[in-house]
């Protein structure tokens, strides 16, 4: 399974990586994680890769390869849409951060395939009780297209994220697993 995160810094898709890192671990699978990133630290690009298998021999997913596509952020789906195979699940936010003050805004981005699933993350972060947590909104977007049981996903959660924030980060996945519909 090959998938690709992409956002900008602060965004989340080291977290969303660990994530998803245990889930794959809880089946017994090899895991390996990338960041590739730019200035990060300053609202610059993310791309963080997550490859899990019998055996991972490399932690890069070559573009057109991977299975999911998640875009914490949607001038980045826009960058990222070259790494989706075709066929591949694709969860993007809604959320435009301006290069220019690197400030949250709310509009419908770039135009993406017709089948990606179009996620009001950041509404439902916020509905969940923290902003931070719209790439868990999305990943819990993404689940509902994996063959993996909800306890899977919530026992990795548990195990990524610090216990005074699970709460939200659980309430955030169900919100975003319920928009997949």
């Amino acid at each position: 399974m090959n998938i690709v995160i992409v956002g900008v810094g602060g965004q989340g898709s080291l977290l969303a990586s660990r994530i998803l890192g245990n889930l794959f671990i809880s089946r017994g699978l090899d895991v390996k994680v990338n960041e590739v990133h730019g200035m990060s630290q300053r609202g610059g690009s993310v791309v963080t890769m997550v490859r899990a298998g019998e055996q991972v021999m490399s932690p890069i997913v070559p573009p057109g390869t991977a299975d999911i596509l998640i875009a914490l952020e949607a001038i980045e789906a826009a960058r990222g849409l070259p790494y989706l195979k075709p066929g591949g699940v694709m969860a993007a936010s809604k959320q435009v951060i301006s290069p220019v003050s690197a400030a949250p805004a709310e509009s419908a981005g770039p135009a993406l395939p017709p089948e990606a699933l179009r996620v009001d993350a950041l509404a439902l972060a916020r509905e969940a009780g923290s902003e931070k947590s719209a790439n868990v909104v999305l990943l819990g977007a993404v689940s509902a297209k994996m063959d993996f049981s909800e306890e899977a996903w919530q026992n990795a959660l548990k195990a990524a994220v610090k216990p005074k924030f699970l709460e939200v980060n659980l309430k955030a996945f169900a919100l975003g697993r319920a928009a997949a519909g």
